[in-house]
Parts: structure tokens; sequence; C-alpha cells
């Protein structure tokens, strides 16, 4: 694409810009936090899934290789769930220059204690035992996500909720730039900032089930746990998941309880009868229905919503020919995209020196 100053601002549908970091197969978590949401907007809206290959290298920069196995691994987990790569552009981040680019200058915009002030990352570096011994990468991925979600001037970006607190920076970011360079009012609304500046400022749109307890009762669902039912997992394997999900309960005859109950919440998510859980529900408090019966129940809905991903997941991993075209194509039009941004970006700053070409 060569950018030039004709390019315009205006967007023929609203955008989605969301994705994952490729740390192995996605799960059940994944799904009611934001790959529903993907699956269910990409008719509404022009949508665009990053995989974050290079905030994966923060942790594990010495397993480059196992990371392009995962990028790979994660096309299949996301077409076979639904998403249609005809309505929206599958990429990998690391394709993308425009997005490092703009990093840099994003950097610029935010000062480094209010990075290290995000919720989200102090987590990332307690609960992976850090300490102080993590690069200078760690924390400028933050920053990175901020280049991400803007680089596609997303107007919509649906996350887990655990993600919500890297979108304020990106929030934050949009506003500044535009206050900097486009002459946005510091008192202006977002619809202002829409219209005047080069950044829409995005919208959070996070899943039905906020976070997906753990089958170990842990408050949240993860991989890396052992906790974890994944999309990839075969029809036995859902069962046995299911067997394992703590409940707290001492025996069969004994009142359950429903409230913080990861058995309860999945029947929830993936039980479509909703008078059969209601009435379920009522048996387990009075103690005359068993964890069994409810854990067989909850295993059969869930394999009958994994039944056509398995399906579309056997073709996908006979063709890996197709993955690979999906990625060229999505990469592309992501860098068209992107290009775009990164021009408008550079004539609001005066950094427009020469035109660029990427091919």
């Amino acid at each position: 694409m060569t950018s030039d100053s004709s390019t315009s601002l205006s967007q023929a549908r609203p955008r989605i810009l969301t994705g994952d970091t490729p740390t192995g197969r996605l799960h059940l978590g994944h799904w009611v936090g934001s790959l529903e949401n993907r699956v269910r907007l990409q008719d509404e809206y022009e949508s665009f899934f990053i995989i974050a290959n290079h905030h994966a290298l923060t942790t594990r920069v010495e397993k480059s290789r196992e990371i392009r196995e995962d990028t790979l691994g994660l096309v299949i987990d996301w077409l076979s769930v639904g998403i249609d790569p005809k309505k929206s552009a599958i990429f990998i981040q690391s394709e993308v220059p425009a997005i490092a680019e703009l990093s840099w200058y994003f950097a610029m915009l935010v000062p480094f204690n209010r990075v290290m002030r995000n919720p989200t990352l102090k987590t990332e570096i307690e609960s992976k035992g850090l300490g102080d011994h993590y690069s200078f990468g760690f924390p400028m991925y933050a920053v990175g996500q901020i280049a991400d979600i803007l680089a596609f001037r997303a107007d919509l970006v649906p996350v887990g909720e655990d993600q919500v607190p890297h979108l304020e920076l990106s929030r934050e970011a949009a506003r500044r730039f535009n206050q900097l360079f486009c002459g946005v009012d510091s008192h202006a609304d977002d619809a202002e900032h829409a219209a005047k500046g080069v950044f829409p400022i995005p919208e959070p749109k996070v899943g039905r089930i906020a976070r997906l307890m753990g089958i170990d009762g842990a408050p949240k669902m993860g991989k890396s746990l052992g906790n974890a039912i994944l999309l990839s997992d075969t029809a036995k394997q859902v069962q046995k998941k299911c067997n394992k999900i703590f409940t707290g309960r001492q025996s069969a005859t004994d009142p359950g309880k429903i409230e913080g109950n990861p058995l309860w919440q999945y029947h929830d998510a993936f039980n479509p009868n909703a008078d059969e859980v209601a009435d379920m529900k009522a048996q387990y408090q009075a103690g005359t229905i068993g964890d069994g019966d409810c854990k067989k129940r909850l295993a059969q809905c869930i394999n009958e919503f994994l039944e056509p991903v398995r399906e579309r997941r056997i073709a996908l991993e006979a063709d890996p020919d197709h993955v690979m075209d999906v990625l060229r194509d999505g990469t592309k039009r992501a860098n068209e995209a992107a290009e775009e941004t990164l021009w408008l970006a550079k004539q609001a700053m005066g950094y427009d020196f020469f035109p660029r070409e990427l091919r």
C-alpha cells in the first residue's frame, strides 16, 4: 500500500480489534469471555483479530519456535469456533510493521509509572513469580497493546474482564494523541474525539460471563493452571474433567450450594435448557440430586456445543495450506488498515517526510 495525503478517516463500518497471545490451546473461558462476541459481531463490524506473537516473547523469548506452532494452533481454534475469514481479518502481529512504529509514538505519550500501575500487569508479574527479573519488553507490551488497538482505529474491543485495564490505557493514549496533535479540546467528549481526532476512543465489550471459574473452584480457568476444559478436548476428556469439578459437597444428600459453584456456572453458560437448569438447582439445594447426575448432564451439554467445533478442527488440521492462506490474506488486509492509520498519525505529528510503500 502507498500512503498519500488523500487518505480519508472514513470507514464503511465500525471496527473491532481484539485477539489473543499464542500461549497454547484455548478453553471454554475464552469462549464466554470474548470468542463468542467475536463470532456474533463479525457480521455487524469490520473485524480484525490479532495473533499477538510479539507479546508472547515477553515471557518465552527462548521458545520462539514453540510460539510459531502456537500461532498456527490459535488460528485453528478461532476458525473451528466459527470466525469466518471472509468476514474477519485474522493476522499475525509481527507481520504488521506499522504496529511496532506506532508503539514507539505511544510510548512517548504514556508515563512509565502509569504503565506500572496497570493492575493486570502487576497481577501477571506476581502470578508468574517474576519479581524484578523481567525484561524491559515485559512492561512495554502494555504499550504494544495500545498500538494493537489504535492501529486499527477500533470502535469496540471484545475482551475478557482482566484485559479492561489494558484498554483503559489505550483510551487515555488516544485522547492524549488527539489533544496534542489534532487540536481536540481536553474537555471534549469521546464523540468529538472520533469526529476531529485520528483515533476514536474504543469501548470494551466484556463477555456474558466475565470470568469463568476453573474446574478446581479457582476464580479463573487457565490452561497453565491445569483447571481448564479446552475447546480441543475430546468427548471423553470433557466427561473426565466434568467429573473432577470441585463443588465442596460432602455427600449426595447434603444441600448443595449454587453460588460460587463452578458446576452451576458452567450449566448456566452451556446448558441451553433454562427450565431444566432451574429444576436441577432446586433439587440440588434440597439434597435430592447428586453431583454425579449434574456433572454427567453438564458434560453432555458441553460436548453438544463442542461437537461441530471438533468437526471443523479435523478438517482444518488436514489442510494446513488453507490455514496459511487465511493468515496471508488477513495479514494483507491488516497491513492496509494499519498503514493508513500510521500515515494519518504521522501527518498529524508532522512526521510525514516521505510516502511509504509496503510490499
